[in-house]
């Protein structure tokens, strides 16, 4: 089976693409499209799996990704690195055409970004610790010292974790409502001393308030949906000893 990306909407004039465990050569509880240069998954299926992705979404564009920290740190970027040397940070943008754009995750909220006009895009991965910090914020500013306008950006919002599946204790909700006091918004009541977060909601607020000309969520739930997509939450909860990462792509044309 090939790789079959989610496209969307609002990033429809671009090579872009959300991809899940589909189309991919890794086995057992990494089966599937597995990208995680940090999962421990035979490094040969995990380099195949990321050449398909890339296939499957820009032929001959060079990937680029990051090691990922959960920081609000966003980079420019020219040219790909290499594996080992991968800096720290949670989010890329750039306006050379040829690069292929990568953010993974497994639950956590990946979001693809476009100027059309201006010829720039970016890629941010939100886990809770960075859309908190402000990882979206600061994709958006790499993005306009490139050049582009923030009510001409375009966001898109891939699988992530869904309210239904994301339970925190009642302490991750006082973290939230020190930085803002609205963001009790986004919290329902769960069992006694627990509530639901809805972490797709926070990032499509946290992108509205910055101005966003234009916001898509998928609405797509990695933990519940075993056969599509990876999910940390739910191996930990299976007591597994790993886990995959899917992958988000964006490049610009030509």
């Amino acid at each position: 089976m090939p790789a079959n990306p989610i496209r969307t909407a609002a990033l429809a004039a671009l090579p872009h693409g959300f991809l899940g465990r589909e189309g991919g050569v890794s086995t057992g509880i990494h089966a599937g499209l597995n990208v995680g240069l940090g999962s421990d998954d035979d490094p040969a299926a995990i380099h195949e799996n990321r050449a398909r992705a890339a296939a499957a979404i820009a032929p001959g564009a060079r990937l680029v990704t990051l090691h990922q920290v959960h920081s609000a740190t966003a980079l420019a970027v020219d040219a790909p690195f290499a594996d080992d040397a991968r800096p720290h940070a949670d989010a890329l943008v750039t306006d050379r055409p040829g690069l292929l754009l990568g953010i993974l995750t497994a639950d956590c909220v990946p979001v693809l970004f476009a100027d059309p006009d201006a010829g720039v895009i970016g890629a941010a991965h939100a886990g809770w610790k960075g859309a908190l910090s402000g990882v979206t914020d600061a994709t958006l500013a790499q993005m306009e010292a490139l050049g582009a306008r923030r009510d001409a950006i375009r966001a898109a919002i891939g699988p992530c974790i869904a309210r239904a599946s994301y339970e925190v204790d009642d302490g991750f909700l006082a973290r939230f409502c020190a930085a803002d006091r609205e963001n009790e918004r986004f919290f329902l009541d769960g069992r006694p001393g627990h509530r639901q977060f809805d972490i797709e909601a926070y990032v499509v607020a946290r992108l509205a308030a910055a101005g966003v000309g234009r916001i898509e969520a998928l609405g797509l739930d990695t933990y519940a949906d075993e056969r599509r997509f990876y999910s940390f939450r739910r191996a930990t909860h299976r007591g597994e000893p790993g886990y995959g990462r899917q992958i988000s792509l964006i490049a610009l044309p030509g």
